[in-house]
């Protein structure tokens, strides 16, 4: 299927049709890039549940770094989708091509900065001992990831405004797969422990984005960069800028209350901050089809505004909202269902018993909120693809900021319940902000445009 094809499925298909079509490829590659800490994780913890900790401890800063690349990447998805609807081609592969040379430019700034900053940044952390060393190690190297993953982001960004989300799909299949089979090689072959985790996702990730820029450059996609004389566009930038940075500082805001929230977690030991970490990334890896759909729902909206489609992007928000809530009712379900037997395979080593303990009990709380967890991506879907990126902004710093945080501190000074009280608040500030998304949908002032088109 070519662009003009997807462009017609996406302006006139049978809706459902669209959003599976779409949503489906998304969710296989939202799940492969699930598997590259999933797969660090359950080999690193065969080391110890200290090293499992370590990266855990160390995700919410790398975090912190890439949210800017993700707001761009949500940028151009936004703008490059509505500009595609309008069917504003040469236009569209101008964005492209602004797009990728700021993000490398970021990038490699970033890879620099974390990399003589990340001991002093463990440290500020409160991160000590055993833990302090390992997550150093762990953090050091995977910073040199940045410009591999920005570069890859731009690639999925201009191929999802296109409606072409199979090719990221299967380059990011064989990249998972090279990075199961160098983990064991670089842990345990080589005997590197830890880093050796970090240098096999490393490896797949610079071979993926290397790849996958060559694809796009190579490819007949009728929107691709083009750097023959390249020059930076004042205008361009700035829209990308206008619509990249809420999303940015929405993601960086959520990373730093990670950060935080890691700071109150570890307090409570070791235990509780390696069943914290176990278990957030089992709730990803149920939390894909719900992602997935809300991914997709990004193209969709802009592509149905830039042609002035305003009901068929109401259409399409209802019936992404009733997928996302029927694949979180069954996650929800298999994980209460399966509790014990799922924590069991995701920590392998057993020499504290205290985290498998606290991972069910933290699986059992969050799992009630899978079904907003849905929601809540749903509604960052059509804000994001309308452009209104100030809104998921809101949503993602409110949700940690102003009301996970305070919850916590509360219970954690005026209880006696211990690291229950931060399962209990991770649980209802998903409700929380799911009532304030339904509140601004309803408003309606998502439905302005953010760029110009034909």
């Amino acid at each position: 299927m070519n662009t003009q094809e997807r462009r017609e499925l996406i302006l006139s298909g049978d809706i459902y049709k669209v959003i599976i079509t779409l949503s489906l490829p998304i969710m296989v590659n939202n799940l492969i890039q699930t598997l590259y800490n999933l797969v660090d994780g359950i080999w690193v913890s065969k080391l110890s549940s200290t090293h499992f900790a370590a990266t855990a401890f160390v995700w919410p800063v790398v975090f912190l770094f890439i949210s800017l690349g993700i707001g761009i990447s949500i940028a151009g998805t936004s703008l490059l989708s509505q500009l595609i609807g309008a069917g504003e081609y040469e236009e569209a592969s101008k964005y492209s091509s602004q797009l990728m040379v700021i993000s490398l430019i970021i990038s490699i700034g970033f890879t620099v900065i974390g990399y003589l900053t990340s001991p002093y940044i463990i440290k500020l952390m409160g991160g000590t001992g055993t833990l302090a060393e390992y997550s150093n190690i762990y953090l050091k190297i995977t910073f040199l990831d940045m410009p591999f993953m920005f570069l890859f982001f731009c690639f999925n960004s201009i191929m999802n405004a296109q409606g072409n989300t199979l090719s990221p799909t299967i380059l990011s299949g064989i990249s998972a797969v090279l990075n199961i089979i160098l983990d064991p090689i670089f842990i345990f072959t080589f005997n590197m422990g830890i880093a050796g985790a970090a240098i096999a996702t490393l490896v797949s990730r610079a071979a993926l984005s290397i790849v996958a820029i060559y694809i796009l450059m190579k490819s007949s996609a009728v929107v691709k960069p083009n750097f023959k004389d390249f020059r930076f566009n004042i205008e361009i930038i700035k829209s990308i800028v206008k619509v990249g940075l809420p999303s940015s500082i929405g993601q960086s805001g959520a990373s730093l209350g990670f950060i935080a929230l890691n700071g109150f977690i570890v307090s409570y030991g070791t235990s509780t901050i390696a069943a914290f970490g176990m278990v957030n990334r089992i709730t990803s890896l149920i939390m894909q089809p719900a992602m997935g759909v809300g991914a997709a729902l990004t193209s969709i909206v802009g592509q149905n505004l830039g042609s002035g489609q305003t009901g068929r992007v109401k259409e399409a928000f209802i019936k992404s909202l009733k997928l996302t809530i029927s694949f979180s009712i069954l996650g929800c379900v298999i994980m209460i269902w399966k509790d014990k037997e799922i924590i069991n395979l995701f920590m392998q080593s057993k020499d504290d018993l205290e985290v498998i303990s606290q991972g069910i009990n933290y699986l059992r709380y969050i799992s009630v909120s899978m079904p907003l967890m849905g929601i809540f991506s749903i509604f960052q879907g059509i804000f994001q693809g309308s452009g209104h990126t100030r809104y998921s902004m809101a949503m993602e710093v409110g949700r940690l900021w102003f009301v996970r945080l305070p919850m916590i501190l509360l219970f954690k000074y005026f209880t006696d319940i211990g690291p229950t009280g931060i399962w209990i608040s991770m649980s209802f500030s998903n409700l929380i902000v799911c009532a304030y998304g339904f509140a601004i949908y309803k408003k309606g002032y998502w439905q302005r445009k953010v760029i110009k088109v034909a």
